[in-house]
């Protein structure tokens, strides 16, 4: 039994499970466990996760994507790079009911690395299901909504701003800025989430249920994050939202992160 996302002792739940997943996705989970197996042999991988919306549950047949996270034994290469997208497009292709198919490539050093620990690391251990492999989280500590934990997974909005401006500069086409709008808006509503998580005291991915949170403690800005998880869900080419995501909220939220749990430790 979990309250707000959290465990009795206060630590944050794993918010997935293999137990949740749409039946109309049974059969993607059980090919994608197959071809990562047959591509990446074992002195390649150390073990596989799926995170987002499928082990949650909360996926919607022809409008979710599949999320997967590798752990490799070693620092992915161009090699790895290249099994990774071929594996996406594989999945994509066999099966209509995902919007796509991703894969993050990490190595193990990394993801139990101090710098990573409360990043990736707690990435691994609460939001990722288990899928190949020996879990990662067991070397990992439990996790608290902390101003810690709000400061190393998003504290580096700022970074974030004018890469996502000079790529509404060079689009040329509505599915580049849909792309744009889509990415921004979720990370801005995760974001608006943290801010407040600390004070809030729990967890939560429902890009609703985290805009709605954030607005009991910043109603001035409650509207602009609702619009931004509803860009995140159905994300539209519209300049207005650009403008509101880009040029409006990222700069207020940025400022104000960094003044509330500061800056994200600097990554190589």
């Amino acid at each position: 039994m979990t309250t707000r996302g959290l465990r009795p002792d206060g630590t944050i739940a794993r918010e997935g499970s293999l137990s949740r997943v749409p039946p109309e996705f049974a059969p993607v989970v059980v090919a994608a466990r197959t071809r990562i197996a047959q591509t990446f042999a074992p002195d390649r991988l150390h073990s596989a996760y799926l995170y987002g919306s499928v082990p949650r549950g909360t996926a919607r047949p022809g409008s979710s994507d599949l999320d997967l996270l590798l752990a490799l034994q070693h620092r992915p290469t161009a090699a790895d790079r290249a099994d990774a997208d071929a594996l996406e497009s594989a999945l994509d292709t066999a099966f209509p009911q995902i919007d796509g198919a991703g894969v993050l490539l990490f190595d193990t050093a990394t993801l139990l690395s101090d710098l990573e620990r409360h990043d990736l690391g707690w990435f691994v251990s609460c939001l990722c299901t288990p899928l190949l492999g020996p879990d990662l989280a067991t070397r990992l500590p439990r996790y608290r909504p902390s101003p810690l934990l709000a400061r190393e997974t998003n504290g580096d909005l700022a970074l974030c701003l004018p890469r996502w401006r000079a790529r509404r500069a060079a689009a040329s086409t509505d599915a580049e800025l849909r792309a744009l709008v889509r990415g921004a808006a979720r990370k801005l509503v995760r974001t608006g989430f943290t801010l407040v998580m600390p004070r809030w005291g729990g967890w939560t991915s429902d890009l609703t249920e985290s805009a709605e949170i954030f607005g009991r403690y910043h109603p001035d800005r409650a509207a602009q994050l609702r619009a931004a998880a509803t860009a995140a869900r159905t994300p539209t080419a519209d300049p207005a939202v650009l403008a509101l995501l880009l040029d409006d909220l990222a700069p207020w939220l940025a400022a104000e992160y960094t003044t509330v749990h500061g800056t994200k430790a600097p990554r190589p």
